[in-house]
């Protein structure tokens, strides 16, 4: 029964006004009662179309410890000798007509070789990671969404045809909620949490920064991010178009399941000297790096909405009457009538314990945007 509810609940937020990597976290809660697994890993594209770069989310300790050796050239070459499709290469691993695959049909060489890759060895094996199951996803106009892998770990049982049976109705489904948002979509959703500054050399040297500063970079580039190893390549690129004299590149927007990132970069020199002549004053050209972080609304309103094990009618009402919309058109998407709506209303309101809508949202955003 608590399968069917979850399946329900993930075709339901298809429907819903939410779009973006940033909804992975309410997405795996449901999908943990839909199949059995241990943990999970969301592989995405999340930078500008002329910068974009995989982005990894993972979901347990053990499997982020061992994460950013994925990065390590030795390890790529090592998944492209093992694995049919690099994850490194997510267009192609993705694959517009591909539904669930086991380990199985990902391997192209026997599961003994896959055992005594250094992939193995280096990603797998520490976190006692035994078995999984890749679900690609795309548009139904074939465009690369990201790619969920399940795991399960030593001791459990190993997935069945049955489970990418079960997962195969949802791949639609899951890639419309967590394709990325087009230009702009859900700006006006957004709430800054917060700002902060760093200052490098142009080529991507760390000088100073902020303390948040780390925290917030951490967050954009996930994995990738290391102070005091070479930039990400995206910002590597952002700060290679920097010329003395020439305009300032735009900002860098990028989305990932940490929420929606602007990064705007511009000089920084002395008072009164030109960015080409700080060499000569001894000082050196400096680059101020400007970091916003965005996190929707929406994602925390749905996670907080998860937890309360509401029917599925009063959990949608609850959803549209949270996004601000009047009863009447609540009614109109959810295809009941206005007086239908007013009882599923009373019936979330008693069972919540809350007079009113206000009551409602301090309910579902219990701590304030910052």
């Amino acid at each position: 029964m608590a399968s069917t509810a979850a399946t329900a609940r993930l075709r339901q937020m298809a429907c819903l006004d939410i779009q973006g990597p940033q909804f992975i976290a309410p997405v795996l809660r449901e999908l943990h009662q839909v199949i059995g697994f241990d943990m999970c890993s969301y592989v995405h594209l999340g930078g500008e179309a002329k910068t974009q770069e995989t982005q990894i989310h993972v979901e347990d300790p053990a499997l982020a410890a061992t994460a950013p050796d994925y990065f390590d050239p030795r390890i790529r070459l090592s998944e492209r000798q093992v694995f049919h499709h690099a994850l490194s290469d997510l267009h192609h691993a993705i694959g517009p007509r591909r539904g669930p695959q086991m380990v199985g049909q990902l391997l192209k060489v026997p599961r003994a070789s896959l055992l005594r890759s250094d992939f193995y060895n280096t990603l797998l094996r520490p976190a006692r990671i035994a078995d999984w199951i890749s679900l690609p996803l795309h548009t139904p106009e074939g465009r690369g969404v990201g790619t969920l892998t399940l795991y399960r770990g030593v001791g459990s049982p190993l997935f069945q045809k049955e489970d990418a049976d079960t997962l195969a109705p949802l791949q639609a489904c899951l890639a419309r909620v967590l394709q990325p948002p087009t230009q702009g979509q859900g700006d006006a959703e957004d709430c800054v949490v917060t700002q902060a500054s760093l200052v490098t050399t142009p080529k991507g040297q760390l000088l100073w920064q902020e303390p948040q500063a780390a925290t917030l970079m951490a967050r954009a580039f996930g994995l990738r991010w290391r102070a005091s190893a070479a930039p990400p390549p995206a910002l590597r690129a952002m700060l290679q178009r920097m010329e003395p004299g020439a305009p300032l590149p735009s900002p860098m927007e990028l989305c990932n399941a940490s929420g929606r990132f602007s990064l705007r970069v511009g000089w920084l020199v002395p008072a009164g000297t030109k960015p080409g002549e700080a060499a000569e004053s001894g000082m050196g050209p400096m680059i101020h790096i400007a970091i916003t972080q965005h996190v929707a609304r929406a994602a925390r309103q749905l996670s907080a909405l998860q937890t309360l094990g509401l029917p599925q009618r009063q959990y949608e009402l609850a959803w549209w009457l949270a996004r601000g919309l009047p009863e009447p058109e609540a009614a109109a998407r959810m295809g009941i009538s206005a007086n239908t709506v007013v009882y599923h209303r009373r019936q979330l309101y008693n069972r919540l314990g809350v007079m009113e809508r206000r009551e409602l949202l301090e309910r579902l955003a219990p701590t304030p945007c910052y």
